[in-house]
């Protein structure tokens, strides 16, 4: 879609009032592409275009757009509209809407719902944050297992309008229990006088309420399906979660993990809607953690005075030194962090991936070390000094791929994110070794 050209020619109809021609443009137009559409229109325009949509891309659109576009719409739309609303999109859209506005919203919102649907809300505003029940929807296909397929597809046809997906149909008996799965490929190839029970998948892939969101997504990922079932403690089915919604869960932990890989607080709003001040606060912590933990290498190298200034030359290499046990413990909790995210690398998996750290550590210390010793034996002429930041330099990395290892599973094993262990915390800690380390091997070849 070319933004430029598409907000032109909407402009231009909305100008020469050309209703016809407009409501058909806008219909042509995917919902996706409608809130960076509307960020580029005035605000009277916005609610024109939204009233000229049909009730069902009203409420597509709706759906896409930011929470705050969606609180200004609301205050802009009349009861009706916010009916037609709230009749079309689906439950758990419904919930986050009512999640992200605020109450004297909300209260509107409300009002304006079936008192049906505001049953099912309230029962999924009970899940706690981030579980498969606060993610899951109620609107799917149920079908009894003595049904044949004939009146399965009747079934389907009279209900599937309205539900959020049709390819997975489920199979309950009378109190709900969950027997099996049905996809709409396999009740198109089945005899339409077949059963459902006989064509049914028992074995189906499926979580309870309180699953950690997070564990939900890569249930997607290593079964390769479209929806999961949420069950009770008694089996009941009481919602499915659908692969568009967990795209949206993997996207935010993607950034929730990258933004503790940088040491700041996850924000909850994009980088333009978060305040000065809100940014300060999130990096600041931190960075006030980060800058102390650095004093201790200070004190490291004030405590060694003495051998440095006998030796001036020691100083050069320090920063050599300690980028090199930042980087080289930043690529180890970087693979690591991955492995326990991607659930290649369970807690219980330390020590394998400790042997296996070290002997990579071995073979990129010595071909490090190897390089530095030519480099300031030709620079320097020094054969000690030289054997001394090589000798450093093959502790270092030793040291710093094994804390680059241990870290992220430690906290995971203390139930906190590995992402915390990475990059810039894991580097201060190396630095601090690496440092000390130069200063305890100088001071033994040179007996300072």
């Amino acid at each position: 879609m070319d933004l430029e050209n598409v907000v032109e020619e909407l402009t231009s109809l909305i100008e020469s009032k050309k209703i016809n021609k407009l409501h058909e443009f806008l219909e042509n137009i995917n919902s996706p592409d409608f809130p960076a559409i509307l960020e580029n229109i005035d605000e009277e325009k916005i609610i024109m275009v939204y009233r000229l949509l049909s009730k069902e891309k009203a409420a597509e659109v709706f759906v896409e757009l930011e929470h705050d576009n969606q609180e200004r719409l609301i205050n802009c739309l009349t009861d009706t509209e916010i009916k037609n609303v709230m009749n079309e999109i689906y439950m758990d859209d419904a919930v986050d809407l009512i999640e992200e506005m605020p109450s004297n919203v909300v209260k509107r919102i409300l009002a304006n719902t079936k008192s049906e649907n505001r049953k099912i809300i309230n029962e999924l505003l009970k899940y706690p944050d981030d579980t498969a029940g606060s993610l899951m929807t109620t609107e799917f296909i149920d079908l009894k297992e003595n049904m044949t397929v004939s009146e399965a597809f009747e079934s389907i046809k009279k209900k599937g309008l309205k539900k959020e997906t049709v390819y997975n149909c489920y199979v309950l008996t009378v109190d709900r229990k969950l027997l099996g799965v049905v996809d709409i490929k396999s009740l198109l190839v089945a005899n339409t006088d077949e059963l459902v029970k006989d064509i049914m998948n028992t074995n189906v892939i499926k979580t309870n309420t309180l699953e950690d969101q997070e564990e939900v997504t890569k249930m997607f990922d290593k079964y390769d399906v479209v929806a999961i079932p949420v069950v009770d403690k008694e089996n009941r089915l009481v919602g499915i979660i659908t692969i568009d919604d967990a795209i949206d869960v993997m996207q935010e932990e993607t950034l929730e993990d990258f933004e503790k890989m940088a040491a700041m607080a996850p924000a909850e709003e994009s980088y333009f809607k978060t305040s000065v001040f809100k940014h300060a606060k999130n990096r600041i912590v931190w960075l006030l953690v980060l800058m102390i933990s650095a004093m201790i290498t200070g004190a490291i190298i004030e405590n060694f005075e003495s051998a440095i200034s006998s030796l001036p030359l020691l100083v050069s290499f320090i920063p050599m030194i300690m980028g090199t046990g930042g980087n080289c413990g930043s690529q180890s909790s970087t693979l690591i962090i991955r492995g326990l995210a991607m659930d290649e690398i369970s807690t219980k998996d330390i020590f394998k991936a400790m042997w296996k750290e070290f002997r990579v550590s071995i073979i990129v210390g010595i071909a490090l070390a190897i390089v530095n010793m030519a480099r300031i034996v030709l620079q320097y002429h020094d054969v000690k000094i030289a054997f001394v930041v090589s000798l450093t330099l093959i502790f270092t990395v030793i040291l710093a791929k094994l804390l680059g290892c241990i870290l992220p599973i430690l906290a995971k094993k203390l139930k906190l994110d590995p992402a915390i262990m990475a990059s810039p915390l894991l580097t201060t800690v190396a630095d601090t070794v690496s440092v000390l380390l130069f200063f305890i091997i100088s001071q033994a070849v040179f007996n300072l």
